[in-house]
C-alpha cells in the first residue's frame, strides 16, 4: 500500500522552536487535604484567564475518595512560581448524578470507572472536558466526556473507531497506555486526543532498542473523527536493572496553533533498588507533515507517513527536581507579552514521589500567532488575561 496524502495544510513561514526558561518550581506538602480529600494522582490541569483560575484532575479511579477535580491559584510572574493555592474541590458525577463508582462497586452497580488523564477548560461554552483511559480488564474503552461547571456528565463521545476493547482478540488500546493527551484547536471546534502508546494492532510499546506509534485523532465536538495521524514515540531511553519494569509514553499533548502540538514524553526506568528514575523530553510536533491514517486498521510499515517532530527540551538537563510530569497548559502571559507554560506531575499517591509543579517562560524568536481560544487552553493566550 502507498503512502496516503499528507494533511493538507495551507503553506506558512516556519517558526523557531520555542525557548522555555525555567521561572522556579512548587512541591505540595505531603499529605495536603482539600475539602475531605487527599491531593494527589495530578494528571492534567488547565488555566481560565477570565477568571484566573486553574482547574486540575486526579487521576484516583474513586479509591482513594470520589473521582474529582479541584480548583487552585498560582502566584506566578517572572521572577518565579512562589506558590499554589488549592481553592476547592468538585466530585465528579456520572449523568445520573451519582459519584463515578471504584472498580469494585462498578461489578455490582455498573456505570464507568474512571481514570482520567486530562482535562480542558471548554473554550466556547462553561464546563470542561475530560479525557480517560478506560479499563481494558473491565472491557471499558478509553473515552472523552463533556462536563457541567459544576463537574456532573453532560455528553459522553462514542468510542472512536479502532479503541474498542476486545478481550479475546490482540486489538485496541493496551492497558494503561490510551487516552493520556487532550487539547483544543484555537477555533475551539475540534480537539486533539492522543494515545500514551500504540494500539495493541500497530506494533509493540516502546522499548530501550524501539520506539512506537502512539495515534493522535482529531474529533469535532460531537466526536465525529476529522483525522488522525502517527506520532513517533521514543524508545525507552534506559534500560532498567535486571527483572525491573521501564516505559515510555506521551503523557501530555497541547496546541501551539492550528497544525502543530507540544508533546511531553514521561519514561519511567526502574533501578536494582530505589525509586523510578524519570526521563522527561518535551518535542514539538508537526501534524501536517503527517498522513492521515484513519483508514487504517493497523499501522504497517510503508503504509503511512509519520508526523515529524522536534525537540524542543530535555527536562533531565534543567537544575531542578523531576517527577512524573502528565499535565502541561498555557498560564498567564507574563508583562514583557511572553507566554508561560505550566507542568505539574502525578504522584501516585506514592510516598516516595511528590506532587511538581514546573514553570516556564516561553521565548519564540519568530512564530505563527497562537490562537486564543476563549478560556485560553488552546494555545497562548493572544493578550495577558
Amino acid at each position: 500500500m502507498a503512502p496516503q496524502a499528507v494533511l493538507a495544510q495551507a503553506p506558512s513561514p516556519t517558526p523557531a522552536l520555542p525557548g522555555l526558561r525555567l521561572l522556579g518550581s512548587a512541591t505540595l506538602p505531603a499529605g495536603l487535604m482539600v475539602d475531605g480529600t487527599r491531593v494527589g494522582g495530578l494528571s492534567g490541569l488547565d488555566y481560565d484567564p477570565a477568571t484566573r483560575k486553574w482547574l486540575l484532575v486526579s487521576d484516583d479511579r474513586s479509591q482513594h475518595a470520589p473521582a474529582r477535580v479541584y480548583t487552585a491559584t498560582l502566584d506566578l510572574d517572572a521572577d518565579g512560581l512562589h506558590g499554589v493555592t488549592f481553592t476547592g474541590m468538585r466530585v465528579l458525577r456520572q449523568a445520573d448524578g451519582t459519584p463515578y463508582p471504584d472498580p469494585w462497586r462498578y461489578l455490582w452497580a455498573g456505570g464507568d470507572v474512571p481514570d482520567w488523564e486530562a482535562v480542558r477548560w471548554d473554550p466556547l461554552a462553561p464546563g470542561f472536558w475530560l479525557a480517560g483511559e478506560g479499563d481494558r480488564a473491565l472491557g471499558l474503552p478509553p473515552g472523552i466526556v463533556r462536563m457541567s461547571p459544576a463537574g456532573q456528565l453532560q455528553a459522553q463521545l462514542p468510542t472512536l473507531p479502532g479503541f474498542g476493547v476486545h478481550r479475546l482478540r490482540i486489538q485496541g488500546p493496551r492497558r494503561n497506555l490510551a487516552f493520556e493527551g487532550l487539547t483544543f484547536t484555537p477555533d475551539g471546534q475540534s480537539l486533539w486526543v492522543g494515545m500514551e502508546g500504540p494500539l495493541a494492532q500497530d506494533g509493540p510499546a516502546p522499548t530501550p532498542d524501539e520506539g512506537g506509534w502512539a495515534r493522535f485523532t482529531r474529533i469535532d465536538r460531537e466526536g465525529g473523527m476529522l483525522a488522525q495521524v502517527a506520532y513517533p514515540v521514543d524508545p525507552i531511553p534506559a534500560r532498567p536493572a535486571h527483572g525491573r519494569h521501564a516505559d515510555n509514553g506521551v503523557s501530555e499533548i497541547l496546541a501551539l496553533d492550528a497544525t502543530r502540538l507540544l508533546v511531553l514524553e514521561r519514561a519511567a526506568v526502574q533501578p536494582a533498588d530505589g525509586p523510578m528514575r524519570n526521563f522527561l523530553r518535551l518535542y514539538l510536533a508537526d501534524l501536517s507533515t503527517g498522513s492521515d491514517v484513519r483508514g487504517q486498521e493497523r499501522l504497517r510499515p510503508g503504509a503511512f507517513t509519520p508526523v515529524t517532530k522536534q525537540l524542543v527540551l530535555d527536562l533531565t538537563t534543567l537544575d531542578t527536581r523531576l517527577d512524573n510530569l502528565e499535565g502541561m497548559a498555557w498560564g498567564p502571559r507574563l508583562p514583557n507579552g511572553n507566554a508561560t507554560l505550566v507542568m505539574v506531575s502525578d504522584d501516585n499517591f506514592n510516598a516516595s514521589q511528590v506532587t511538581l509543579f514546573l514553570a516556564f517562560e516561553v521565548r519564540e524568536e519568530s512564530r505563527n500567532e497562537p490562537g486564543r481560544s476563549g478560556a485560553g487552553s488552546a494555545g497562548p493566550p493572544a493578550s495577558p488575561p
